[in-house]
């Protein structure tokens, strides 16, 4: 006797060259194209396009009417077989369009673990999104957008192509960001204004007093002393060694800032 396969609708059309672990589930109206891999315990909602060179990880929960590897919104695609990559145990609900990369780029599109989209989201092609972050409804990423982890985007937030997001940062509602949002850094606004840092998440997530008090020093050093950007590194740097913990921290706000190609949110 053949092994059980997928739990596949039968209005479903799922090409029979695609890859489905056997626990995956397949709703009604399904389309699911011949590069797709699907990894175990993976639930594909009613009516989703699955297309494209496409590979999604274990234990992802994809709800009804998602849009997920379709070609680049981009001009100059010319049908490359650019990927998209999606990781583990993600939620990513209903209305949310993901594209597949583009040869300008790295030519992947890629979304970590454990991250949880909200609904009418979309994430363009050659984004960079990484783990345990949220974003809330209607997020729009431009193509090029890197987002570290636990990265929180409120309701509406829009996304210049090309910005980063450092991990632990947080846009209120309807943010418009076209700059480099650092880690840990709230932002709000239309355009986004730097508002304080992330205290309660950093908190959730098992942050002592101590470490946080070093990455509130950070923000007072790059917002409310008047430094410039290299004064403001510079003595971001002589932070090292008063917490051990926070050191990592302060690694991962200089890497940011030596990086930042389109400056800062100020």
């Amino acid at each position: 006797m053949a092994p059980p396969g997928p739990a596949i609708h039968p209005t479903a059309l799922v090409d029979p060259q695609a890859e489905l672990h056997a626990s995956v589930q397949v709703g009604p109206y399904a389309l699911i194209g011949p590069h797709v891999r699907i990894g175990a315990g993976t639930t594909i909602g009613a009516h989703s396009v699955i297309e494209g060179h496409t590979t999604i990880g274990a234990d992802n929960r994809i709800f009804q009417f998602t849009s997920i590897g379709a070609p680049p919104q981009d001009k100059k695609y010319a049908g490359e077989p650019t990927r998209l990559t999606i990781g583990a145990g993600n939620t990513i609900r209903e209305f949310v369009t993901i594209n597949t990369g583009t040869v300008q780029d790295a030519g992947v599109t890629r979304v970590g673990d454990d991250n949880w989209v909200m609904a009418y989201v979309h994430i363009a092609h050659d984004c960079q999104v990484g783990d345990h972050t949220i974003l809330a409804n209607s997020v729009q990423l431009a193509g090029h957008v890197h987002l570290g982890d636990w990265v929180f985007l409120g309701g509406l937030t829009g996304v210049h192509q090309f910005v980063r997001v450092g991990a632990h940062a947080m846009t209120g509602f309807h943010t418009r960001l076209a700059q480099d949002l650092p880690p840990f850094v709230t932002a709000g606004g239309n355009p986004a204004e730097a508002q304080g840092i992330n205290a309660e998440g950093l908190r959730r997530r098992g942050y002592t007093p101590e470490r946080i008090a070093i990455v509130k020093q950070m923000h007072r050093l790059l917002y409310r002393r008047g430094l410039t950007l290299e004064a403001a590194r510079q003595q971001i740097e002589a932070l090292r060694g008063e917490v051990a913990e926070a050191d990592a921290d302060i690694a991962s706000m200089q890497a940011f800032l030596s990086a930042a190609s389109r400056g800062i949110v100020r």
